[in-house]
């Protein structure tokens, strides 16, 4: 009976340092674009796009979207509260929706982002 308690106390502790590992991190803020300047555009053309938490701690990637197509765009320049790309020549006239890759190794995560940018 000895034997048993003993053996169910180091469970117990052993379960407890488990459990008093590492916390997880808590995740990054939210990047959030609010404005887009200009929002018509030409290929070619500079559009910088505003917000929060949009460094480059936070945001690894900025894409154009339109249904099914995703297009990669250049950042020329990114701050915590601004980025800027130029349009590729390859992007044909429409309107696109703008989503950003988080960083985060494992647990990045694309976001569509609540803006748009026309492109003539």
């Amino acid at each position: 009976m000895l034997r048993v308690t003993m053996a169910c106390a180091i469970l117990l502790i052993f379960a407890f340092a488990l459990c008093a590992g590492p916390r997880d991190q808590p995740p990054p803020p939210t990047p959030i674009i609010r404005v887009v300047q200009p929002d018509t555009a030409k290929a070619g053309d500079e559009v910088t796009v505003t917000g929060t938490n949009l460094d480059k701690a936070a945001v690894a990637q900025v894409y154009l979207t339109q249904g099914d197509k995703t297009i990669k765009m250049k950042v020329t320049s990114q701050t915590d509260t601004e980025v800027k790309f130029n349009v590729p020549d390859s992007v044909k006239a429409g309107h696109f929706g703008i989503m950003v890759l988080t960083t985060g190794g494992d647990d990045a995560r694309y976001i569509d982002e609540p803006v748009s940018l026309t492109v003539e």
